[in-house]
């Protein structure tokens, strides 16, 4: 039987400004799936259905439907605030937090049409790539409701994947969008640093965390990223072309929004394929048999797809882990617990982080960011000839609900590692990245019947490149016909 949320974001876009659909019919909808399946799921914090509903009604009487997101529901990372809306930052030192001021996240959202339901599940200030915290119930990937979403956008992801949200913005400083997408089955797509406004990741330290999208479809994952481009108060994003030239020289077949090219999906490129990562020299790593299902099906299928394919091993960094350390360590110095009763309020993970980061000398500190620029030029340097690299997204299956040591925070930070190998460096780039779903692991593999994707990397700007390669897999494979049970 049909129901609204089987439409894509971008088709439920087209219905809302042909009148064949209302945005308080819409709202109702996912308000009604909310209350009836994010107790299983654990996705939502907070909702707000009667701020929703007013929104809908006020954008329906207003009716400026040119809008890029008018009228289509989404909802806030628990990270961003918004006036009024409580606000805890996945954490109970904040756990009654009310802002009297919204960020310019959730400023652009609604300028862009967009009505928000609540706010999305996510990890103590969104340290970890998991969704676990102590003020409100884990996130779980719908696929498999005792194991977790990933994070730090896991709610996001699993409101996505169960149907409660058409699509969702996400914020990603070391793989946040990109892994919970692939633990739920979502296209995520981390921009390059500076692409959006509002999350350019200019203000964060060594420039980490950037804001993007997390979708069924990479198609609306395009529409959401250009909506908040859209916002820009600088020409980088709206008039910079919107990808560099290809490799080979040729010229490049997609121009304007991004959105175009996702919908098209045009172009052969060469891509390079690699199992390599920059952890490697600092902690053990093991690529599970789905990891290399999930690798090889997307070999194949490009390949089948025209595109070129090397084998590409990246330079060893003996020194990327510490150094990634330091910079995660010291990016929760300012988390605002200040007494010892304050820190006990915070989970064991974050607290040690708290600490170390602020027994961190200054001279370390400086040195830990020179080196990081310096890796970002040596590893675009190894991208030349290439217009994306292809790797896992995950190296394990999703973690099963409390597989993280909750105790001891230096084996913590390993596993999170171990689960998620090839996303901190992008970040550490300023890269752009695509996650796609490949498909639920086959019944001859160890952990039959789970979400698994790749992760494609691109150039800098390289955004319509990955779209594009998006667009052509998804046709190909079909991955936006998989859904969990709840759907």
């Amino acid at each position: 039987m049909f129901e609204l949320h089987h439409l894509s974001a971008l088709e439920q876009g087209e219905w809302l400004r042909r009148g064949e659909v209302r945005p308080r019919e819409l709202v109702e909808h996912y308000l009604e799936r909310i209350e009836r399946l994010n107790p299983r799921v654990g996705a939502l914090t907070v909702v707000e259905a009667e701020r929703a509903l007013a929104r809908a009604d006020e954008l329906e009487r207003l009716g400026a439907r040119s809008a890029p997101l008018w009228g289509i529901p989404l909802a806030d990372k628990e990270l961003v605030r918004r006036s009024g809306q409580r606000t805890t930052f996945g954490s109970r030192l904040l756990a009654e937090h009310v802002p009297t001021e919204s960020d310019e996240l959730v400023e652009h959202l609604d300028a862009a049409g967009a009505i928000s339901l609540g706010a999305t599940a996510a990890p103590e200030f969104g340290l970890p790539s998991y969704t676990e915290s102590r003020v409100a119930p884990p996130a779980r990937t719908p696929y498999d409701l005792g194991r977790g979403a990933g994070g730090s956008s896991g709610g996001a992801a699993a409101a996505v994947a169960a149907g409660l949200l058409p699509f969702a913005p996400g914020s990603d400083g070391g793989g946040s969008i990109r892994i919970p997408a692939a633990a739920c089955g979502l296209v995520g797509l981390k921009p390059s640093r500076g692409r959006v406004p509002a999350g350019s990741g200019l203000e964060h330290l060594a420039g980490l965390v950037v804001a993007g999208p997390i979708a069924r479809t990479v198609a609306d994952a395009a529409l959401l990223l250009d909506a908040l481009i859209a916002a820009a108060p600088w020409p980088f994003a709206t008039s910079a072309p919107v990808d560099p030239p290809l490799a080979s020289g040729r010229e490049h077949p997609h121009t304007g929004p991004l959105l175009g090219a996702a919908v098209r999906g045009e172009g052969r490129f060469q891509l390079g394929v690699t199992t390599s990562s920059p952890w490697e020299a600092d902690t053990a790593l093991t690529i599970s048999p789905e990891a290399r299902w999930a690798l090889d099906e997307a070999v194949a299928g490009f390949a089948a797809l025209g595109h070129g394919l090397d084998d590409l091993t990246l330079d060893p960094e003996p020194d990327y882990g510490p150094t990634f350390r330091t910079i995660w360590k010291a990016s929760a110095a300012g988390i605002p617990a200040h007494t010892e009763a304050e820190l006990a309020l915070l989970e064991p993970l974050t607290a040690w982080l708290v600490r170390e980061g602020r027994a961190l000398p200054a001279s370390q500190l400086a040195e830990a960011l020179a080196w990081l620029a310096g890796f970002e030029r040596r590893f675009i340097a190894q991208l030349t000839g290439l217009d994306a690299v292809l790797t896992p997204a995950l190296a394990l299956t999703p973690r099963p609900l409390g597989w993280y040591d909750p105790h001891d925070a230096e084996r913590n930070f390993t596993q999170q590692v171990q689960y998620t190998p090839w996303t901190s460096m992008v970040n550490v780039a300023g890269l752009p990245a695509l996650t796609l779903p490949v498909g639920l692991t086959p019944d001859h593999l160890p952990e039959p019947g789970l979400p698994m994707g790749v992760q494609l990397i691109g150039r800098p700007g390289g955004e319509a490149t990955l779209l594009a390669l998006g667009a052509q897999w998804e046709r190909a494979r079909g991955t936006a016909r998989i859904h969990p049970p709840q759907w």
